[in-house]
């Protein structure tokens, strides 16, 4: 008998993980706010629901992937999922939120004797496409080889990191660093570019050179250098400037917490800012869009 997954939240990286775990032969049963979103959960073989706690009743497994910590607690404890959530289940929480929020969910979830795990996610759109993503988990041991089985549908790489809080921890690290190296590759580039270099060939440079990172060699932010990314696609479709700003503060909330000395990430949460605040229509723009800010 197939197990049964909630997936609350089906957004640009939401809607391809509830479709990969149809795929692999889980049960799942999609909710989210947006009807288009549900209509392609339903085509790519998941049942669909208006109420996320019809979603969460009988599941063995409920996948949260939301936009924001408060958003997380909202739907969690102020709306009462946590109480509609079978005791036997396991809550595997995708969304990059703060350590803290991680923590204060977990407590919650705890308290109502039910199992909690933090696995925020790395890869983009195309790895969640794909069902090549790397999860970044906190929770016990136990917790963690429960969820595997989840997140093997839906992944490649899947690391335990520590207790509550840790994939949390990490993912912010992960995307301060993701946030640097995709603002000076776009600089890079730019300049490149400015001094009349092929983008295309410079950026075949840089990958066999001491540049290279996953920025120039997954996601190129030059419009027609590379298939299949937001660049090439009027920067739609990907992670928005808005969600790495939320990143870049969860990163330096975390930094100053335990008085971490981060000046390249503070550079980048403001060279973000700056960018988005010079168009009204750059905060939903993916963030490889920084490169307009060097044009």
């Amino acid at each position: 008998m197939s197990k049964k997954v909630a997936f609350i939240g089906l957004g640009n990286m939401g809607g391809p993980m509830a479709a990969n775990l149809a795929k692999k032969g889980f049960a799942v049963t999609a909710f989210d706010l947006s009807e288009a979103a549900l209509q392609n959960a339903k085509e790519a073989g998941c049942d669909t629901t208006s109420d996320p706690k019809e979603a969460v009743q009988g599941a063995d497994f409920v996948v949260t992937m939301l936009p924001s910590g408060p958003i997380v607690e909202l739907v969690m404890v102020k709306q009462g999922l946590l109480d509609a959530i079978p005791s036997t289940a396991l809550i595997v929480d995708c969304s990059t939120v703060s350590p803290d929020d991680s923590r204060k969910i977990a407590k919650a979830a705890s308290e109502r004797g039910l199992h909690f795990i933090d696995a925020p996610v790395s890869g983009g759109t195309a790895a969640a496409a794909a069902g090549t993503l790397a999860f970044m988990c906190g929770g016990s041991a136990e917790d963690f080889e429960r969820g595997k089985s989840v997140l093997e549908a839906m992944g490649v790489n899947i690391f335990h990191a520590g207790d509550h809080g840790a994939g949390s921890v990490a993912k912010v690290c992960n995307n301060m660093l993701l946030a640097i190296h995709m603002a000076g590759t776009a600089e890079a580039l730019q300049m490149g570019i400015n001094n009349g270099l092929d983008p295309k060939v410079l950026s075949e440079i840089m990958l066999k050179s001491s540049g290279c990172n996953w920025s120039l060699e997954k996601y190129n932010p030059v419009p027609g250098v590379m298939e299949n990314v937001p660049a090439s696609k009027g920067y739609q479709g990907g992670f928005m400037v808005n969600l790495m700003l939320k990143d870049l503060g969860l990163a330096m909330e975390a930094a100053n917490s335990s008085k971490s000395s981060t000046p390249m990430g503070a550079m980048a949460q403001s060279l973000f800012s700056m960018y988005r605040n010079g168009g009204d229509d750059r905060g939903t723009m993916d963030f490889s869009s920084i490169i307009k800010l060097f044009e």
